[in-house]
């Protein structure tokens, strides 16, 4: 008798208009910069291709301009020529040889675009954009119109298999079809038709020039999150016209780029959004794409069973993973390396103008330079000593390239740092990331010893051809009175579970450890989780003041935090806001829940001693005493480097990577990046 299929609605094939697609997986939209590089055009297609040969169904390129008000920035993606199409043929082509289907975007920015030619519905500005945008006329609009239509055409010239039109995320046409920021008095403004028809225009008439064969796909705001957004009866009128005009599929988004609350960090729990999809789902019969913190084959192969969606789009796990969708149809998810929703190299990135990757991937985005790194020159022994984030990148890599890895760690768990993520509340994506490790360590064949501390010497009689130390790093103590008081607890051992707080916390250093230790603390006696707990969804729903009811504009309600029954005050040297160095996507959310949450914060801090009384210091020049039960100590690292120099005086020269090397704020992306790359040298 066969074996089951593995998740058997994500893998069946799907009819969209003309087309049939492999599976219901959706590789969703991202903006990649990957445009600003050399060789753009090759790096671009073997990162669509290696995610079109690990078996995604249907894949979308980050948005292309379809004229110069457009575009996001000076140098953002345009295609309205004949050459720019032309340019872009290797990409589908590429995609199609790996067996996948791939849509251009169609993207325009509107209020949101950083160039001079800044242009909206009405002249209303975004608060996260300074610039004001100039008000489109009447024939400006009907001429933007011909502009996606033009685009469309020059994308199945490219040989792409049609199109996504962009309108969600609060973009060019969101900014349109609801009030917040449409204003106008013509036939674009006023009246939910009116504000509907430039996207029915839009996708009519592309299905008019591009004929049956072309595969248009409309992405809609499910659930606007803002002020002024559209309530529930809106949008599925929306949904319904742009299935009328023409539209083969229905892909949805959440929440603007402005909104106040967060819709893909690590906080968001999995799949939070998905009711607003499926009420949207029952009312069209072509099928409908649910998008947003859906990272797990088992989680998109229940919401499709259940009805209320027939595609899910996972941009950033297949950022993560090229090969999701091999492994899951393999029987094989727990080989996955799952999305954990950091957001440290693919956003981030981004708004900093870097190509985007991953930071439990490092290889993405990055194809080509890996593939152009040399090849293994045969079985090597390799020694790696520390079995934390850059010792096991740098481990399961080399196994990966044929070499016979021995892998030494003191504890008695692999994961070093990652052990300590993944205790705090939002961030239980991390055992995803430890498991993946596991994974990976036992199939690779690794020989792992744990709670084996190696002496140096012993390490060194045994001659192996490579040796690296993780080692990675240990907190510092700062030199304060009082230190060794019974009040002070490390953040170490309050993570790992070796010690408790009590009701009043003063929290030393507000860095990112500072801040999870106040989210761990905060959370604990809350009642509100926000990982894979039943209530998670619910909980989060009710804090951010999410509304599920229809009939709510922009599904906003008022906010219900909990009350934790401690109070935390996170206390910062430097005079500044803290915070600062929170990463630039997910600090701003993080800092508003634990606001909410009733964090205090104070920044200018000397730290005068600690006693039976409490913490006493000095904050702008004035003398303060906070009398609290517990001092927690988040005062930096310093570099676990030791071994590393004791193999040098045996005339060992290993490499020293991670956190032994350099002691920095814990930083996996950096430790994970160095690990694999070193081994790739092997």
């Amino acid at each position: 008798m066969a074996a089951p299929t593995p998740f058997p609605a994500l893998l069946a094939p799907i009819r969209l208009g003309a087309h049939t697609v492999r599976n219901r997986t959706l590789m969703g939209s991202m903006h990649t910069a990957m445009e600003h590089l050399d060789r753009s055009i090759e790096r671009l297609a073997a990162f669509y291709a290696e995610r079109a040969r690990g078996g995604a169904g249907l894949i979308v390129t980050g948005g292309f301009a379809m004229n110069v008000e457009a575009k996001l920035d000076d140098h953002g993606p345009i295609l309205t020529t004949a050459e720019d199409a032309d340019a872009l043929r290797p990409i589908s082509q590429a995609v199609h040889e790996a067996g996948g289907k791939i849509l251009v975007q169609v993207l325009h920015t509107g209020r949101y675009g950083k160039t001079a030619a800044l242009v909206g519905a009405s002249n209303i500005p975004s608060p996260i954009n300074r610039r004001v945008p100039r008000t489109l006329s009447t024939a400006e609009v009907w001429r933007t119109i011909d502009d996606y239509v033009r685009c469309a055409e020059l994308s199945m010239r490219a040989g792409f298999d049609g199109v996504e039109v962009m309108g969600s995320e609060g973009y060019f046409l969101n900014q349109f079809t609801t009030t917040r920021c449409n204003n106008r008095t013509d036939e674009f403004g006023g009246s939910v038709e009116n504000r509907h028809r430039i996207v029915v225009e839009i996708v009519r008439r592309t299905r008019e020039r591009l004929g049956p064969e072309a595969l248009i796909m409309y992405r809609l705001s499910a659930l606007d999150l803002v002020e002024g957004g559209a309530p529930a009866d809106e949008v599925i009128a929306l949904a319904r016209a742009v299935e009328a005009a023409g539209a083969d599929v229905i892909n949805t988004g959440f929440g603007w780029h402005e909104a106040k609350v967060p819709t893909i960090a690590y906080l968001v729990p999995r799949a939070a959004f998905r009711f607003a999809a499926a009420r949207i789902k029952r009312a069209l019969k072509i099928p409908l794409i649910v998008s947003n913190r859906i990272n797990t084959p088992d989680v998109a192969d229940e919401i499709i069973a259940s009805g209320d969606a027939d595609m899910v789009s996972m941009a950033r796990p297949f950022l993560a993973d090229a090969d999701f969708v091999r492994k899951a149809a393999a029987g094989r998810p727990d080989t996955i390396n799952t999305c954990i929703a950091c957001n440290q190299a693919c956003l981030d990135y981004i708004f900093t103008q870097r190509p985007t990757s991953c930071l439990v991937n490092p290889k993405a985005g990055r194809e080509l330079e890996f593939a152009e790194m040399p090849a293994s020159r045969g079985r090597r022994r390799v020694a790696v000593v520390g079995a934390g984030a850059a010792g096991l990148a740098c481990a399961i890599t080399a196994a990966e390239r044929g070499h016979a890895v021995e892998l030494f760690e003191a504890g008695a768990a692999i994961g070093g740092q990652l052990n300590l993520a993944s205790a705090v509340p939002g961030k239980e994506e991390f055992h995803e990331l430890l498991r993946y490790f596991r994974t990976r360590v036992a199939d690779g064949g690794i020989a792992l010893h744990l709670n084996r501390r190696l002496q140096a010497g012993e390490l060194a009689a045994q001659r192996f051809d490579h040796v690296v130390v993780a080692t990675g790093v240990r907190p510092r103590v700062p030199a304060l009175q009082g230190i060794e008081h019974s009040k002070v607890v490390g953040y170490a051992d309050l993570l790992a579970g070796r010690k408790t707080a009590g009701d009043r916390v003063a929290v030393i250093g507000a860095g990112g450890i500072g801040f999870d230790v106040a989210e761990y603390l905060l959370h604990e006696e809350a009642g509100a989780t926000n990982g894979h707990a039943a209530d998670g969804v619910a909980g989060f729903l009710a804090e951010w003041g999410v509304a599920t009811a229809p009939e709510v504009p922009g599904g906003l309600a008022q906010p219900q935090p909990p009350r934790p029954r401690r109070t935390v005050t996170l206390l910062q040297r430097k005079p500044e806001k803290p915070g600062r160095t929170l990463g630039l996507s997910t600090g701003w959310a993080l800092r508003a829940r634990l606001e909410q949450r009733g964090l205090q914060m104070l920044s200018g801090c000397s730290y005068e001693r600690i006693d039976d009384a409490g913490l006493h210091l000095v904050v702008e020049g004035k003398p303060m005493l906070l009398e609290v039960d517990t001092v927690v100590v988040c005062a930096g690292q310093e570099s676990e480097n030791a071994f590393a120099d004791e193999l040098r005086t045996l005339g060992v020269a290993p490499a020293v990577i991670g956190g032994a090397e350099v002691a920095a704020e814990l930083d996996a992306l950096r430790a994970i990046d160095q690990g694999t790359r070193l081994a790739m040298t092997f």
